[in-house]
């Protein structure tokens, strides 16, 4: 039977729901602005963080969510939310918005938790953000009728290396 959550603590529509490569955390974007990430352990789950900033749904279920992390940062919906594979060192999460930005949250290992962000800004509405396999390229689609890829630098800035156009 399939498990439905009942209370995301998210004020709005959930859009996305991801989780990470290993099945442990589960992030989730909504109507509110924030993406909300949860600790999955056998039938519990544990809000650790809210990231603010955007805005979506919820997705009712028969099991209770509690947050782990709620991050904030995008001012109206967030449209897309990505794990990057966890092969790298630091942990990647980009959330696409309805601001017409992109934000690249980042966590280092030794203070998971603490999560810092960066962000793209773009002309259009973003729709999609998605990762290479290596998670090292960000692709990100929107209304402009776009891709483009984005490569973090040795600075730790991202730059754009590709434009795909009609």
């Amino acid at each position: 039977m399939a498990q439905v959550i009942t209370n995301s603590t998210h004020d709005d529509m959930i859009h996305d729901a991801v989780l990470d490569y290993y099945g442990r955390r589960l992030a989730t974007c909504s109507s509110d602005k924030t993406i909300k990430i949860f600790e999955v352990e056998g039938e519990s789950h544990k809000l650790t963080e809210t990231l603010r900033g955007h805005e979506g749904a919820v997705c009712p279920t028969e099991r209770t969510y509690s947050p782990t992390v709620e991050l904030k940062g995008h001012t109206d919906w967030v449209r897309d939310v990505a794990w990057a594979p966890t092969i790298l060192q630091k942990s990647y999460i980009a959330s696409a918005s309805q601001d017409k930005m992109v934000r690249i949250w980042t966590s280092d290992p030794s203070r998971p938790n603490d999560w810092k962000s960066l962000t793209l800004d773009f002309d259009a509405v973003i729709w999609r953000v998605s990762w290479s396999l290596s998670g090292n390229v960000l692709a990100v689609s929107g209304g402009d009728n776009k891709v483009t890829l984005w490569k973090e630098n040795l600075k730790g800035e991202w730059d754009c290396v590709k434009t795909i156009e009609e």
